[in-house]
Protein backbone atom coordinates (compact mmCIF):
# COMPACT_ATOMS: atom_id res chain seq x y z
CA UNK A 1 0.00 0.00 0.00
CA UNK A 2 1.27 3.25 -1.01
CA UNK A 3 2.10 6.18 1.14
CA UNK A 4 -0.70 8.40 -0.74
CA UNK A 5 -3.11 5.75 -0.56
CA UNK A 6 -2.78 5.24 3.14
CA UNK A 7 -3.21 9.30 3.62
CA UNK A 8 -6.36 8.97 1.25
CA UNK A 9 -7.44 6.10 4.02
CA UNK A 10 -6.67 8.45 7.11
CA UNK A 11 -8.78 11.47 5.15
CA UNK A 12 -11.80 9.22 4.98
CA UNK A 13 -11.37 8.42 8.75
CA UNK A 14 -11.27 11.51 9.90
CA UNK A 15 -14.35 12.69 7.47
CA UNK A 16 -16.42 9.69 8.94
CA UNK A 17 -14.79 10.62 12.73
CA UNK A 18 -17.02 13.47 12.99
CA UNK A 19 -19.90 13.32 15.07
CA UNK A 20 -22.13 15.35 12.24
CA UNK A 21 -21.13 14.48 8.93
CA UNK A 22 -20.33 17.07 6.76
CA UNK A 23 -21.92 15.88 3.52
CA UNK A 24 -20.56 18.16 1.00
CA UNK A 25 -16.79 16.99 1.99
CA UNK A 26 -17.64 13.48 2.35
CA UNK A 27 -19.16 13.88 -1.52
CA UNK A 28 -16.08 15.10 -2.87
CA UNK A 29 -14.32 13.36 -1.16
CA UNK A 30 -15.72 10.14 -2.62
CA UNK A 31 -16.23 11.56 -5.83
CA UNK A 32 -12.52 10.12 -6.75
CA UNK A 33 -12.78 6.93 -5.48
CA UNK A 34 -13.63 5.31 -2.08
CA UNK A 35 -11.13 2.72 -0.31
CA UNK A 36 -12.56 -0.35 0.68
CA UNK A 37 -10.21 -0.98 3.84
CA UNK A 38 -12.26 -0.98 6.76
CA UNK A 39 -15.40 -0.52 5.60
CA UNK A 40 -15.03 2.69 4.85
CA UNK A 41 -16.94 2.02 0.78
CA UNK A 42 -20.03 0.40 2.36
CA UNK A 43 -20.17 2.89 5.43
CA UNK A 44 -19.78 5.70 2.42
CA UNK A 45 -22.24 4.04 0.32
CA UNK A 46 -24.85 3.87 3.28
CA UNK A 47 -24.21 8.03 4.17
CA UNK A 48 -24.79 8.81 -0.26
CA UNK A 49 -27.64 6.86 -0.81
CA UNK A 50 -29.44 9.02 2.58
CA UNK A 51 -29.87 5.89 4.67
CA UNK A 52 -27.24 6.92 7.48
CA UNK A 53 -28.32 10.16 8.98
CA UNK A 54 -25.49 12.64 9.06
CA UNK A 55 -25.97 12.87 12.59
CA UNK A 56 -23.84 9.79 14.33
CA UNK A 57 -25.38 9.80 17.79
CA UNK A 58 -28.96 9.00 15.69
CA UNK A 59 -27.00 5.57 14.19
CA UNK A 60 -27.82 3.21 16.69
CA UNK A 61 -31.41 3.79 17.41
CA UNK A 62 -32.04 4.19 13.59
CA UNK A 63 -30.65 1.02 11.99
CA UNK A 64 -32.28 -0.65 14.89
CA UNK A 65 -35.63 0.10 14.24
CA UNK A 66 -34.78 -0.05 10.65
CA UNK A 67 -33.56 -3.67 10.94
CA UNK A 68 -36.65 -4.61 12.98
CA UNK A 69 -39.12 -3.13 10.21
CA UNK A 70 -37.48 -5.33 7.97
CA UNK A 71 -37.73 -8.35 10.37
CA UNK A 72 -41.43 -7.62 10.14
CA UNK A 73 -41.63 -7.37 6.81
CA UNK A 74 -40.05 -10.96 6.35
CA UNK A 75 -42.64 -12.27 8.73
CA UNK A 76 -45.48 -10.55 6.88
CA UNK A 77 -44.56 -11.27 3.49
CA UNK A 78 -42.87 -14.50 3.07
CA UNK A 79 -45.65 -16.50 4.34
CA UNK A 80 -47.55 -19.08 2.71
CA UNK A 81 -51.75 -18.71 3.69
CA UNK A 82 -52.80 -21.68 6.04
CA UNK A 83 -49.68 -22.02 7.92
CA UNK A 84 -49.72 -21.97 11.51
CA UNK A 85 -47.42 -19.29 12.89
CA UNK A 86 -48.33 -19.50 16.72
CA UNK A 87 -45.00 -19.47 17.76
CA UNK A 88 -44.22 -15.65 16.36
CA UNK A 89 -47.77 -14.32 17.47
CA UNK A 90 -50.00 -15.15 14.31
CA UNK A 91 -53.08 -16.82 14.27
CA UNK A 92 -53.67 -20.14 11.94
CA UNK A 93 -55.51 -19.18 9.14
CA UNK A 94 -57.25 -22.24 7.50
CA UNK A 95 -58.19 -22.75 4.47
CA UNK A 96 -62.15 -21.62 4.36
CA UNK A 97 -65.36 -21.19 2.42
CA UNK A 98 -65.06 -17.71 2.11
CA UNK A 99 -61.28 -18.13 0.98
CA UNK A 100 -59.60 -20.90 -0.25
CA UNK A 101 -57.01 -22.05 -3.53
CA UNK A 102 -59.70 -21.65 -6.55
CA UNK A 103 -61.13 -18.44 -5.01
CA UNK A 104 -60.79 -15.75 -7.68
CA UNK A 105 -61.32 -12.49 -5.72
CA UNK A 106 -58.41 -9.80 -5.89
CA UNK A 107 -59.08 -9.92 -1.76
CA UNK A 108 -58.28 -13.45 -1.55
CA UNK A 109 -54.90 -14.51 0.08
CA UNK A 110 -54.56 -17.21 -1.79
CA UNK A 111 -55.25 -15.48 -5.10
CA UNK A 112 -52.52 -12.88 -4.09
CA UNK A 113 -50.02 -15.96 -2.96
CA UNK A 114 -50.46 -17.57 -6.66
CA UNK A 115 -49.71 -14.26 -8.21
CA UNK A 116 -46.36 -13.39 -6.26
CA UNK A 117 -45.40 -16.57 -7.55
CA UNK A 118 -45.58 -15.48 -11.15
CA UNK A 119 -43.69 -12.53 -9.94
CA UNK A 120 -41.27 -14.89 -7.15
CA UNK A 121 -40.48 -17.32 -10.46
CA UNK A 122 -39.18 -14.47 -12.71
CA UNK A 123 -36.55 -12.87 -9.73
CA UNK A 124 -35.70 -16.27 -8.84
CA UNK A 125 -34.78 -17.32 -12.87
CA UNK A 126 -32.50 -13.73 -12.66
CA UNK A 127 -31.13 -13.67 -9.43
CA UNK A 128 -29.92 -17.21 -9.86
CA UNK A 129 -27.31 -16.10 -12.66
CA UNK A 130 -26.46 -13.32 -11.18
CA UNK A 131 -22.90 -12.46 -12.30
CA UNK A 132 -22.28 -15.86 -13.59
CA UNK A 133 -18.19 -15.42 -14.28
CA UNK A 134 -17.78 -14.79 -10.31
CA UNK A 135 -18.81 -17.88 -7.44
CA UNK A 136 -19.42 -15.12 -4.51
CA UNK A 137 -23.58 -15.31 -5.51
CA UNK A 138 -23.39 -18.98 -5.33
CA UNK A 139 -21.52 -19.29 -1.85
CA UNK A 140 -23.29 -19.49 1.36
CA UNK A 141 -23.44 -16.63 3.56
CA UNK A 142 -22.17 -16.47 7.12
CA UNK A 143 -25.56 -14.81 8.09
CA UNK A 144 -28.68 -17.03 6.80
CA UNK A 145 -31.85 -15.49 7.98
CA UNK A 146 -32.43 -17.21 11.33
CA UNK A 147 -36.39 -16.11 11.35
CA UNK A 148 -37.11 -18.51 8.17
CA UNK A 149 -34.34 -21.02 8.66
CA UNK A 150 -34.87 -21.95 11.84
CA UNK A 151 -36.50 -25.12 12.65
CA UNK A 152 -38.86 -24.13 14.86
CA UNK A 153 -40.05 -22.05 12.61
CA UNK A 154 -42.84 -22.90 9.96
CA UNK A 155 -41.78 -19.96 7.72
CA UNK A 156 -40.55 -21.73 3.96
CA UNK A 157 -37.91 -20.45 2.29
CA UNK A 158 -38.35 -19.00 -0.92
CA UNK A 159 -36.01 -21.96 -2.34
CA UNK A 160 -39.11 -24.27 -1.30
CA UNK A 161 -41.72 -21.93 -2.73
CA UNK A 162 -40.23 -21.76 -6.19
CA UNK A 163 -39.23 -25.56 -6.08
CA UNK A 164 -42.89 -26.40 -4.84
CA UNK A 165 -44.75 -24.09 -7.65
CA UNK A 166 -42.35 -25.72 -10.63
CA UNK A 167 -43.17 -29.31 -9.35
CA UNK A 168 -46.73 -29.12 -9.11
CA UNK A 169 -47.72 -27.39 -11.99
CA UNK A 170 -47.08 -27.76 -15.53
CA UNK A 171 -46.34 -26.44 -18.89
CA UNK A 172 -48.15 -27.04 -21.96
CA UNK A 173 -46.56 -26.31 -25.25
CA UNK A 174 -49.42 -26.47 -28.38
CA UNK A 175 -49.32 -26.17 -32.01
CA UNK A 176 -52.08 -26.41 -34.50
CA UNK A 177 -52.40 -30.42 -33.97
CA UNK A 178 -52.59 -29.78 -30.47
CA UNK A 179 -50.65 -30.31 -27.36
CA UNK A 180 -47.30 -31.63 -28.48
CA UNK A 181 -45.57 -30.98 -25.04
CA UNK A 182 -46.30 -31.31 -21.61
CA UNK A 183 -43.44 -30.20 -18.97
CA UNK A 184 -43.08 -28.49 -15.39
CA UNK A 185 -42.20 -25.00 -16.30
CA UNK A 186 -38.64 -25.16 -14.36
CA UNK A 187 -37.04 -27.13 -17.27
CA UNK A 188 -39.55 -25.11 -19.89
CA UNK A 189 -38.00 -22.13 -18.96
CA UNK A 190 -34.18 -23.37 -18.11
CA UNK A 191 -34.77 -22.01 -14.92
CA UNK A 192 -32.42 -25.06 -13.74
CA UNK A 193 -29.22 -25.61 -15.80
CA UNK A 194 -27.35 -28.28 -14.61
CA UNK A 195 -24.25 -26.47 -14.23
CA UNK A 196 -25.47 -22.94 -12.61
CA UNK A 197 -25.74 -23.68 -9.36
CA UNK A 198 -25.01 -26.51 -6.44
CA UNK A 199 -27.71 -26.59 -3.97
CA UNK A 200 -26.81 -25.90 -0.26
CA UNK A 201 -27.61 -28.66 2.78
CA UNK A 202 -30.63 -27.22 4.80
CA UNK A 203 -29.41 -24.31 7.47
CA UNK A 204 -27.45 -22.83 4.76
CA UNK A 205 -28.35 -19.98 1.74
CA UNK A 206 -26.47 -19.15 -0.54
CA UNK A 207 -25.75 -15.25 -1.29
CA UNK A 208 -28.39 -15.55 -4.21
CA UNK A 209 -31.26 -16.12 -1.78
CA UNK A 210 -30.65 -13.16 -0.16
CA UNK A 211 -30.76 -11.20 -3.07
CA UNK A 212 -33.74 -12.95 -4.12
CA UNK A 213 -35.47 -12.14 -0.84
CA UNK A 214 -34.56 -8.53 -1.12
CA UNK A 215 -36.33 -8.29 -4.30
CA UNK A 216 -39.19 -10.35 -3.62
CA UNK A 217 -40.03 -7.97 -0.86
CA UNK A 218 -39.23 -4.72 -2.49
CA UNK A 219 -41.92 -5.90 -5.47
CA UNK A 220 -44.43 -6.81 -2.52
CA UNK A 221 -44.25 -3.53 -0.87
CA UNK A 222 -43.89 -1.56 -4.54
CA UNK A 223 -47.05 -3.63 -6.44
CA UNK A 224 -46.96 -0.35 -8.70
CA UNK A 225 -43.53 -1.07 -10.08
CA UNK A 226 -43.28 -4.85 -8.47
CA UNK A 227 -40.43 -6.50 -10.35
CA UNK A 228 -38.86 -5.48 -13.28
CA UNK A 229 -35.84 -7.91 -15.03
CA UNK A 230 -32.63 -5.63 -14.35
CA UNK A 231 -33.25 -4.91 -10.88
CA UNK A 232 -31.49 -7.53 -10.05
CA UNK A 233 -28.42 -6.32 -11.54
CA UNK A 234 -29.04 -3.03 -9.83
CA UNK A 235 -29.23 -4.79 -6.23
CA UNK A 236 -26.12 -7.02 -7.19
CA UNK A 237 -23.54 -4.51 -6.44
CA UNK A 238 -25.03 -3.01 -3.35
CA UNK A 239 -24.83 -6.57 -1.43
CA UNK A 240 -21.91 -7.63 -2.70
CA UNK A 241 -20.11 -4.08 -1.18
CA UNK A 242 -22.10 -4.59 1.71
CA UNK A 243 -21.80 -8.52 2.29
CA UNK A 244 -18.13 -8.51 2.15
CA UNK A 245 -17.85 -5.56 4.77
CA UNK A 246 -15.01 -6.40 6.45
CA UNK A 247 -16.60 -5.17 9.66
CA UNK A 248 -19.16 -8.33 11.07
CA UNK A 249 -21.09 -5.52 13.00
CA UNK A 250 -22.15 -4.10 9.60
CA UNK A 251 -21.78 -7.17 7.56
CA UNK A 252 -24.22 -9.22 9.42
CA UNK A 253 -27.02 -7.30 8.58
CA UNK A 254 -26.15 -6.56 4.88
CA UNK A 255 -29.35 -8.01 3.95
CA UNK A 256 -31.69 -5.33 5.67
CA UNK A 257 -29.19 -2.69 4.98
CA UNK A 258 -29.19 -3.67 0.97
CA UNK A 259 -32.75 -3.53 1.10
CA UNK A 260 -33.28 -0.35 2.37
CA UNK A 261 -30.77 1.37 0.43
CA UNK A 262 -31.78 -0.17 -2.92
CA UNK A 263 -35.39 1.53 -1.98
CA UNK A 264 -33.65 4.73 -2.06
CA UNK A 265 -32.22 4.54 -4.91
CA UNK A 266 -34.80 3.16 -7.09
CA UNK A 267 -36.89 5.64 -5.26
CA UNK A 268 -34.61 7.78 -7.64
CA UNK A 269 -34.61 5.46 -10.46
CA UNK A 270 -37.70 4.08 -10.77
CA UNK A 271 -39.72 5.66 -13.24
CA UNK A 272 -37.09 3.96 -16.24
CA UNK A 273 -38.62 0.99 -15.04
CA UNK A 274 -42.20 2.11 -15.11
CA UNK A 275 -43.19 1.35 -19.22
CA UNK A 276 -46.40 3.86 -18.59
CA UNK A 277 -43.91 7.00 -18.12
CA UNK A 278 -41.20 5.52 -20.85
CA UNK A 279 -41.93 8.99 -23.13
CA UNK A 280 -42.37 11.42 -19.49
CA UNK A 281 -40.18 14.16 -19.36
CA UNK A 282 -39.14 11.22 -16.15
CA UNK A 283 -39.30 7.94 -18.47
CA UNK A 284 -36.19 6.35 -20.21
CA UNK A 285 -36.91 7.70 -23.37
CA UNK A 286 -35.93 11.15 -22.11
CA UNK A 287 -32.97 9.59 -20.82
CA UNK A 288 -31.74 7.94 -23.72
CA UNK A 289 -32.45 10.88 -25.82
CA UNK A 290 -30.39 12.89 -23.44
CA UNK A 291 -27.42 11.28 -24.51
CA UNK A 292 -27.77 11.68 -28.11
CA UNK A 293 -28.28 15.41 -27.13
CA UNK A 294 -25.14 16.06 -25.02
CA UNK A 295 -23.31 13.63 -27.76
CA UNK A 296 -24.37 16.47 -29.99
CA UNK A 297 -23.67 19.51 -27.68
CA UNK A 298 -20.13 18.02 -27.47
CA UNK A 299 -18.79 15.76 -30.36
CA UNK A 300 -21.24 17.13 -33.95
CA UNK A 301 -19.18 14.59 -36.08
CA UNK A 302 -19.90 11.79 -33.75
CA UNK A 303 -23.76 12.68 -33.22
CA UNK A 304 -24.11 12.99 -37.17
CA UNK A 305 -22.36 9.32 -38.05
CA UNK A 306 -24.45 7.90 -35.41
CA UNK A 307 -27.97 9.46 -35.35
CA UNK A 308 -28.12 8.16 -39.12
CA UNK A 309 -28.93 4.71 -38.29
CA UNK A 310 -28.52 3.81 -34.61
CA UNK A 311 -31.22 4.83 -32.68
CA UNK A 312 -30.02 5.46 -28.80
CA UNK A 313 -32.32 2.73 -27.14
CA UNK A 314 -29.92 0.70 -29.28
CA UNK A 315 -27.66 0.52 -26.03
CA UNK A 316 -28.54 3.05 -23.93
CA UNK A 317 -31.45 1.80 -22.57
CA UNK A 318 -29.31 -0.72 -20.82
CA UNK A 319 -26.42 0.99 -19.98
CA UNK A 320 -28.80 3.53 -18.13
CA UNK A 321 -31.60 1.22 -16.79
CA UNK A 322 -28.66 -1.14 -15.02
CA UNK A 323 -26.49 1.83 -13.99
CA UNK A 324 -23.62 0.24 -16.61
CA UNK A 325 -23.55 -2.74 -14.26
CA UNK A 326 -23.29 -5.15 -17.41
CA UNK A 327 -20.88 -3.02 -19.08
CA UNK A 328 -18.09 -3.91 -17.04
CA UNK A 329 -16.53 -6.41 -14.34
CA UNK A 330 -18.16 -5.91 -11.06
CA UNK A 331 -14.61 -3.72 -9.54
CA UNK A 332 -14.60 -1.49 -12.15
CA UNK A 333 -18.98 -0.92 -12.04
CA UNK A 334 -17.98 -0.22 -7.99
CA UNK A 335 -15.47 2.13 -8.98
CA UNK A 336 -18.30 3.83 -10.96
CA UNK A 337 -20.83 3.60 -8.82
CA UNK A 338 -18.43 5.66 -5.85
CA UNK A 339 -18.72 8.42 -8.63
CA UNK A 340 -22.11 8.01 -9.31
CA UNK A 341 -23.51 7.72 -5.65
CA UNK A 342 -21.42 10.77 -4.64
CA UNK A 343 -22.54 13.24 -7.04
CA UNK A 344 -25.42 15.34 -5.60
CA UNK A 345 -26.98 15.36 -9.30
CA UNK A 346 -26.21 11.22 -10.03
CA UNK A 347 -28.42 10.36 -12.90
CA UNK A 348 -27.38 13.43 -14.42
CA UNK A 349 -23.63 12.55 -13.52
CA UNK A 350 -24.78 8.81 -15.53
CA UNK A 351 -25.65 10.42 -18.97
CA UNK A 352 -22.24 12.73 -18.56
CA UNK A 353 -20.67 9.19 -18.23
CA UNK A 354 -22.69 7.38 -20.81
CA UNK A 355 -21.38 10.05 -23.38
CA UNK A 356 -17.88 10.16 -22.42
CA UNK A 357 -17.50 6.43 -23.11
CA UNK A 358 -18.76 7.35 -26.76
CA UNK A 359 -16.43 10.43 -27.27
CA UNK A 360 -12.79 8.50 -25.82
CA UNK A 361 -10.45 10.12 -27.99
CA UNK A 362 -6.87 8.20 -28.50
CA UNK A 363 -5.31 7.05 -25.58
CA UNK A 364 -1.48 6.40 -25.26
CA UNK A 365 -1.19 5.33 -28.80
CA UNK A 366 -4.85 2.69 -28.76
CA UNK A 367 -7.03 3.52 -30.96
CA UNK A 368 -10.16 4.39 -28.83
CA UNK A 369 -14.06 4.29 -29.54
CA UNK A 370 -14.74 7.26 -31.07
CA UNK A 371 -12.60 6.69 -34.06
CA UNK A 372 -13.84 3.15 -34.89
CA UNK A 373 -17.55 4.36 -34.52
CA UNK A 374 -16.47 7.44 -36.75
CA UNK A 375 -15.12 4.49 -39.05
CA UNK A 376 -17.48 1.49 -38.51
CA UNK A 377 -20.43 0.61 -40.66
CA UNK A 378 -23.50 -0.47 -38.46
CA UNK A 379 -22.61 -4.24 -37.52
CA UNK A 380 -19.24 -2.96 -35.90
CA UNK A 381 -20.55 -0.36 -34.41
CA UNK A 382 -23.52 -2.31 -32.60
CA UNK A 383 -20.88 -4.74 -31.36
CA UNK A 384 -18.88 -1.97 -30.30
CA UNK A 385 -21.84 -0.54 -28.18
CA UNK A 386 -23.48 -3.57 -27.06
CA UNK A 387 -20.05 -5.11 -25.87
CA UNK A 388 -18.10 -1.98 -24.70
CA UNK A 389 -14.59 -2.66 -25.49
CA UNK A 390 -12.46 -0.38 -22.96
CA UNK A 391 -11.84 -1.37 -19.49
CA UNK A 392 -10.22 1.67 -17.90
CA UNK A 393 -13.09 3.55 -15.99
CA UNK A 394 -11.04 6.12 -14.65
CA UNK A 395 -10.43 7.39 -17.67
CA UNK A 396 -13.97 7.35 -18.96
CA UNK A 397 -15.06 9.02 -15.33
CA UNK A 398 -12.10 11.87 -15.61
CA UNK A 399 -13.56 12.02 -19.39
CA UNK A 400 -17.50 12.72 -18.17
CA UNK A 401 -15.85 15.46 -15.11
CA UNK A 402 -14.55 17.53 -18.20
CA UNK A 403 -17.65 17.22 -19.89
CA UNK A 404 -19.63 18.10 -17.04
CA UNK A 405 -17.05 21.21 -16.32
CA UNK A 406 -17.70 22.18 -19.73
CA UNK A 407 -14.42 21.52 -21.29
Amino acid sequence: MSSSYRSRIQEFKVALSEEKLDLNALRELCFSGIPFEGGIRALCWKVLLNYLPLDQTMWDSFLKKQREGYSQFLKEMIIQPGIAKANLGLSREDVTMEDHPLNPSPESKWNNYFRDNEVLLQIDKDVRRLYPDMAFFQWPTDYPCQLILDPQNDYETLRCRVEQTTLKAQTVDRNRSGVTNVSSPGKALNLYPSNEYEVLPNGCEAHWEVVERILFIYAKLNPGIAYVQGMNEVVGPLYYTFATDPNDKWREHAEADTFFCFTNLMSENRDMFIKSLDDSQCGITYKMESVYSMLKEKDMDLYIKLEQNIKPQYFTFRWLTLLLSQEFLLPDVIRIWDTLFSDQDRFNFLILVCCAMLVMPVLCGFRLIRDQLLAGDFTINMRLLQDYPISDVHTILAKAKQLQDGS
